[in-house]
């Protein structure tokens, strides 16, 4: 038993120096050396220079700032605004018994066609329509339609009223164009040169009678400074020269010559209205010269269906529209017939002068009441006014026969024309 344990004690001893042994046994660990840090190195100092230099460069520099970017010049462009003016567009036939009314599907003028539901006469709408010329035709009897009778100390006027309503275009809610309404009127005289002496008989021509027959169309025309074209546009300026062409249509008449009997200004469409300056008068004595002092005067007839004539522009004291109306009394007769002291175009160009040189016939001018020189206002022996606002009337009378002049054949149409703006010119 004592072996035993001596045995197992060696054997533990044994073992227990081994442990110790590895116990004492370290492997080499292998060296490193640490980084060493890089030395910061300071910049070297150099001695400046107390004095300064400017640094140079051995080539020249080249580079520049970059330009500003451009826009292109616009062109010069032709323009000039473009005013509405009055467009002639509506023909008026005035028969017997009955009107004739022809209205342009391009009613205002500017290209745009009007729907031919838009426009009555009165409460009437479109008869017929010619599709070739674009012309929409309305008839009445003069007393249907809704039209009204006037009646004057010489004349008898049926009026109509010619309306215009837009509706919506395309069902949408807009228009192109406004409301519109045009005034006709068919005047007709109401006295006759009625005689119960016994008439002789007298032998007329039978050119004569027909041109008695049938019926005649005043017209009064702005016309350019070239006399060559009507006038587009209805504004003057103080100082300027309206010039206005008389006309009478005669087609296949024989030849005949109009004459401006007399000439009335006024603020309105109105012609007894108040203020009113009458410049021609008399028959056919223009006045204004006579009684301004200015350049007014008739032009030197050419054609005996044409009589031409300027009228310095003018205003009235105390009106700030500028506007007028000018209405005057157009007169025909054969051109055959002479002229005398009721046909005569006589103007005053330091005397009385004559369009036609037939100066002798102005003689009564001078001695007919005129007013004072610089007098703003004057008389004339005025009728009532006849036609449409505008340049043109085709309204005209009928002949008017004197039984004790029954040589003599007339016609005689008032025609007005306006609203003519005057401004006042700018002076810088």
């Amino acid at each position: 038993m004592v072996m035993k344990c001596t045995a197992v004690c060696l054997v533990a001893l044994a073992l227990l120096d081994s442990f110790c042994d590895a116990q004492h046994y370290k492997p080499a660990s292998p060296q490193y050396q640490k980084p060493v840090p890089p030395v910061r190195q300071e910049p070297r100092k150099v001695p400046q220079d107390p004095y300064q230099h400017k640094q140079t460069f051995e080539k020249p520099l080249t580079w520049t700032y970059p330009e500003d970017p451009r826009s292109e010049p616009q062109p010069d462009v032709q323009f000039e605004m473009r005013h509405p003016v009055p467009a002639a567009t509506v023909a008026v036939e005035c028969k017997e018994r009955d009107v004739h009314v022809e209205v342009k599907k391009d009613m205002f003028g500017s290209g745009q066609f009007i729907n031919p539901a838009d426009l009555t006469l009165g409460a009437c709408g479109v008869v017929a329509e010619d599709g070739n010329a674009q012309v929409l035709i309305f008839a009445s009897a003069l007393h249907g339609c809704g039209s009204s009778l006037m009646m004057t100390e010489d004349s008898l006027i049926y009026m109509f009223t010619l309306n215009y309503n837009p509706q919506p275009m395309g069902g949408s809610p807009i228009v192109r164009t406004s409301k519109a309404a045009v005034v006709v009127e068919c005047h007709y005289p109401r006295k006759h040169n009625v005689s119960s002496l016994p008439l002789d008989p007298l032998w007329v021509p039978f050119s004569a009678v027909k041109m008695a027959e049938e019926f005649l169309y005043f017209t009064l025309t702005l016309m350019t400074d070239d006399w060559l074209h009507q006038r587009p546009s209805y504004q003057y300026f103080l100082g300027d020269m309206i010039n206005i062409e008389a006309t009478i249509k005669q087609y296949s008449h024989v030849p005949l010559r109009v004459y401006v009997d007399n000439c009335v200004a006024t603020l309105t469409y109105d012609t007894p209205s108040s203020p009113r300056y009458a410049f021609i008068a008399n028959h056919g004595c223009f006045l204004d010269a006579r009684i301004t002092g200015c350049a007014s005067k008739f032009m030197a007839r050419t054609v005996d269906n044409k009589l031409q004539f300027q009228l310095e522009a003018f205003r009235f004291q105390g009106s700030d529209s500028g506007l007028l109306y000018i209405t005057c009394q157009l007169k025909a007769t054969s051109a055959a017939y002479s002229i005398d002291s009721e046909h005569r175009a006589c103007s005053y160009i330091g005397g009385w002068r004559e369009a036609s040189g037939a100066d002798l016939a102005c003689n009564s001018c001078e001695i007919s009441g005129l007013p004072a020189p610089g007098s703003p206002t004057g008389t004339g022996p005025w009728g009532t006014a006849t036609g449409t606002s505008g340049s043109h009337s085709k309204h005209h009378g009928r002949n008017i026969r004197d039984a004790s002049k029954s040589e003599t054949i007339e016609w005689v149409g008032d025609v007005t024309m306006g609203p003519i703006s005057i401004g006042e010119r700018v002076i810088v």
